[in-house]
């Protein structure tokens, strides 16, 4: 049976970020988005809290153990902060965190200490793909084996700090099966796109199209272990942070209708916000408890964890869009100007449809 009450150690480590994501996440959000940049100090500051790290046993350099339930944790309350924030902190775990999952005892070794024990620096992961159809489990780029390499085709959009990453993990179809493949920046036939690609929010992280031309790999950079852990801590990661950004808008319309006068009545005071703020309270708790079930299944190796991952995923999607939407609509004319946060939450929580892939816990 699980527990709904944090451990000490869980409860620290929220109280870290939340400060964080309050007082330093939130209070650069506006303008980050407006120019297109998070600071390195900023990004610096999130990592050094030390969430990835605590997720690394102690022979890779890391502090703790891979808990997915502190995992979402964390990350809800970093994207209450900031959505990009939130993804550019964790970029680092894109990449590591599927080495931990997948990888040989041998790439952990490797991999692992050099990321874990340093500052934060840009690694990334390429699994969407550019279609309408993109299923995770059915990618259209492959891996064709060939002597002591593999040769991966295909092309990927959303992948983060393309530009600038010390490696990545791409995915691709290998025999029919989703695998991993570590791709070190440089490689022959490794293409980034020369612009960042322009998307409704997230403007504040850098995106690239990446290309993969024949890239040839050795066989050594592939990672062994199945696929399934891997998305299943990707959609629990994504729907914890959707919750976080559905959190930010629903307290900040919340407060902002309490405060506000219409024709001498708080808005709050009018029937119909007080059931909208009602419902988009009751479907935040809602799917918060799916991603927390999900997350306890992932950790205690539960048969249908996968099944409640992609559950978790698939409710916090419309609940994210429907709670922004509505904190738009509650803050009537000022919801639309940029001024008020909302719109951004609204921008960003719009893509959660999208974002599988983006964030790992």
């Amino acid at each position: 049976m699980y527990s709904f009450e944090p451990s000490e150690e869980q409860k620290m480590l929220i109280d870290a970020v939340s400060r964080y994501a309050s007082n330093d996440l939130r209070k650069a959000a506006h303008e980050a988005e407006e120019n297109k940049e998070l600071s390195s100090k900023l990004i610096s500051k999130g990592w050094e809290l030390g969430i990835l790290q605590a997720s690394i046993p102690e022979a890779y350099g890391g502090f703790g153990e891979r808990s997915a339930l502190t995992g979402v944790l964390a990350v809800e309350e970093l994207a209450c902060g900031d959505l990009a924030g939130a993804m550019a902190v964790g970029a680092p775990a894109l990449f590591a965190l599927p080495v931990l999952l997948a990888g040989s005892e041998e790439q952990k070794k490797q991999y692992l200490p050099p990321i874990i024990e340093a500052e934060w620096k840009p690694y990334s992961a390429a699994l969407i793909e550019p279609a309408f159809d993109f299923d995770p489990n059915d990618l259209k780029t492959t891996a064709v084996a060939e002597g002591d390499n593999y040769v991966l085709t295909g092309e990927k959009t959303l992948v983060p700090f393309a530009d600038k990453a010390e490696a990545m993990v791409a995915y691709a179809r290998l025999n029919n099966e989703t695998k991993a493949f570590i791709v070190p920046k440089g490689m022959t036939g490794l293409k980034i796109g020369e612009a960042r690609e322009k998307f409704m929010g997230l403007n504040a992280i850098p995106f690239f199209r990446v290309t993969l031309e024949g890239v040839k790999i050795p066989q050594a950079n592939l990672l062994p272990g199945d696929f399934a852990p891997v998305l299943d801590g990707s959609r629990v990661a994504v729907a914890a942070m959707a919750i976080g950004v559905a959190k930010a808008a629903f307290g900040y319309s919340r407060d902002y209708a309490k405060d506000r006068d219409v024709f001498g009545v708080k808005v709050a005071q009018k029937q119909a916000i007080a059931f909208m703020l009602a419902e988009m309270a009751t479907e935040i708790e809602a799917i918060r408890l799916l991603v927390w079930e999900a997350a306890w299944a992932i950790d205690n190796k539960k048969e249908d964890a996968s099944q409640k991952a992609y559950l978790a995923i698939t409710g916090a999607i419309d609940m994210t869009m429907m709670v922004t939407d509505r904190a738009v609509q509650i803050l009537g004319g000022h919801g639309y100007i940029r001024e008020h946060p909302v719109e951004l939450w609204m921008r960003n929580g719009r893509g959660f449809a999208t974002f599988t892939g983006l964030a790992m816990v």
